[in-house]
């Protein structure tokens, strides 16, 4: 006969009432004794975002408290004390008073900007409120108009996907805030078109007081599988974020942005492509949106003024040939009013939020890419026949 050994043949056996009522207490002790543990695991490490007394009462915490050693926070090294000392100034102090705010259109491109037409048409009557600089990474650009002559930056090489791009930005930003008038600061490429008249744009931007800047939280491999460990202690897993490059940000924000090192240098070393067995991390789409979720996430509008087609599904975004541009795509492009965001899990979760403009539902785009060249004629007449006042 087959012998089975274990705790089965036990519950097999016939046992009395009595010797099996002898247990219990054996089973209620070590049940209560894991409750125990967990809630003073629970207690020492919560879960981020929560206090170390979320699952239980006031009083019960308050003998825990008594009991049990506070948890204590972690030491910051000397680079991030200074750095959160100088954000937090940098955010509190008030913009400067300016009998002259303007916007700081901020271009990077190649070489020559082909909508440098469409732009002066934009700009034509509004001299005093923008300023224009422009950052050619691969040759010297021919300017047509003098709103453009003179207003190339000392550029370097861009590479996509690498920390170039981020410099490239910074020394914009470095050479726009020379000019204390400037109050916001806009990224375009080359490939960018003005959806709307500059009267829209200008006060979309300068009446309210965030920046947009893309920023959502991804648990997917294109977004938070793209984090390194070695971006500890100063940047965390739970920090990181991805969104779009091109960026409008206030004043402040783009002091803050200029004046990082430390998270910058985080950046340089550890988001590279094909870095780590062959990840690839885009500094252009983590860095901004993770440093400003990081100091002010109340902010930005974790959207983009900037609209851009991925529907398509490919590593860039859809272009727009001389056929696509029309009076309908302005239209379906100008009416949205909410974003969308697809995490790159599994999942593919859908995330829609609306676009709020000081707490109201607004459109949420100002300008467009990618068109072609090819493009311009129509442009030109759409946005003298299409933009909105």
């Amino acid at each position: 006969m087959k012998v089975h050994r274990g705790w089965p043949d036990f519950q097999l056996m016939p046992t009395s009432r009595a010797k099996s009522s002898s247990k219990r207490p054996l089973w209620i002790i070590v049940l209560i004794a894991l409750v125990c543990i967990s809630l003073i695991l629970v207690y020492l490490h919560p879960p981020q975002g929560y206090s170390s007394c979320y699952l239980l009462s006031s009083k019960v915490c308050d003998h825990l408290d008594y009991w049990l050693p506070p948890v204590p926070a972690r030491v910051l090294t000397d680079e991030e004390l200074i750095a959160k000392i100088v954000a937090h100034d940098i955010l509190s102090i008030p913009n400067a008073p300016t009998k002259n705010p303007k916007v700081a259109f901020m271009f990077l491109t190649p070489g020559s900007l082909p909508f440098e037409q469409l732009w002066v048409k934009f700009f034509l009557g509004h001299e005093d409120r923008f300023s224009i600089y422009v950052h050619a990474s691969r040759e010297k650009p021919a300017h047509l108009s003098p709103f453009f002559i003179g207003r190339d930056v000392r550029s370097e090489k861009v590479s996509w996907g690498k920390i170039s791009m981020v410099d490239a930005e910074k020394r914009l930003l470095a050479n726009a805030l020379q000019d204390t008038d400037n109050q916001h600061f806009v990224l375009l490429s080359d490939s960018c078109v003005p959806l709307h008249n500059f009267d829209y744009v200008y006060r979309y931007l300068m009446e309210t007081n965030i920046s947009f800047v893309d920023c959502f939280h991804d648990p997917g491999p294109h977004g938070t599988g793209r984090f390194s460990e070695h971006m500890l202690p100063e940047i965390e897993k739970k920090d990181w974020r991805k969104g779009s490059q091109w960026f409008s940000v206030k004043r402040q924000h783009a002091l803050v942005l200029l004046s990082d090192s430390l998270y910058y240098t985080k950046f340089k070393l550890f988001c590279k492509p094909a870095m780590e067995n062959n990840k690839n991390c885009y500094a252009d789409e983590h860095y901004l949106p993770t440093l400003l979720n990081m100091v002010e996430p109340t902010g930005i509008a974790n959207w983009s003024v900037t609209h851009v087609d991925w529907s398509e599904g490919k590593w860039h975004p859809k272009s727009y040939r001389a056929d696509d541009v029309t009076f309908e795509l302005f239209h379906n492009i100008t009416s949205i009013d909410e974003t969308v965001h697809v995490t790159s899990d599994a999942k593919q979760m859908v995330m829609r939020n609306s676009c709020l403009w000081n707490g109201t539902k607004r459109p949420c785009y100002l300008f467009a890419r990618k068109f072609y060249p090819e493009a311009l004629d129509n442009l030109m007449n759409i946005f003298s026949n299409f933009t909105v006042i």
